[in-house]
């Protein structure tokens, strides 16, 4: 754990992706920067990060690893392909050890571990090793890379701007 890592009392601060899906317009220049970043090749297919449009929303999703606390797909893996990178805090996936059983497919709640197309291997974002390309390339800000307290202020922000017209009119009854 390096001194940027460490808050108070210290807890271990790491960066995460920012998923705003309201930004996101579906123009996929995030795939393309992670499918030329990782594979040298504009490639949707090649990506580690999908955009999906949900009609009943009315919006673009962007779909990407979350690089959960308590990862599933750690758990579930037979082969101990997949572990936490200590430097950027990114659940990485080891190729050389993945015999492909896709149990971190099944069991991930995100979309993060996909299969590409042109290999068969399953690819997974590994945060760029900590200066993630589809944030530098998502114009609309869709996506931001910033500190997990930060992520976490914004969204319970968030949660008390859609909570307060209800409380409102919850004082006027």
């Amino acid at each position: 754990m390096n001194s940027e890592q460490v808050a108070k009392g210290g807890v271990e601060m790491r960066e995460i992706i920012l998923v705003n899906p309201e930004k996101c317009v579906g123009c996929r220049n995030c795939a393309l920067a992670c499918s030329f970043a990782k594979e040298e090749s504009f490639s949707l297919g090649q990506a580690r990060i999908g955009t999906v449009w949900v009609p009943e929303l009315g919006m673009n999703v962007p779909l990407i690893c979350q690089h959960c606390t308590n990862p599933l797909c750690l758990d579930v893996c037979p082969m101990g392909a997949i572990s936490r990178d200590e430097e950027t805090g990114a659940v990485v996936l080891n190729q050389d050890l993945c015999i492909g059983c896709r149990m971190c497919i099944v069991i991930c709640p995100f979309g993060g571990p996909v299969i590409e197309p042109e290999s068969g291997l399953i690819v997974k974002c590994d945060l760029c090793q900590g200066d993630p390309e589809c944030v530098k390339h998502c114009v609309y800000g869709a996506l931001e890379f910033l500190p997990a307290d930060e992520v976490a202020f914004r969204r319970r922000r968030a949660g008390v701007t859609r909570l307060f017209p209800a409380l409102e009119k919850l004082v006027q009854l």
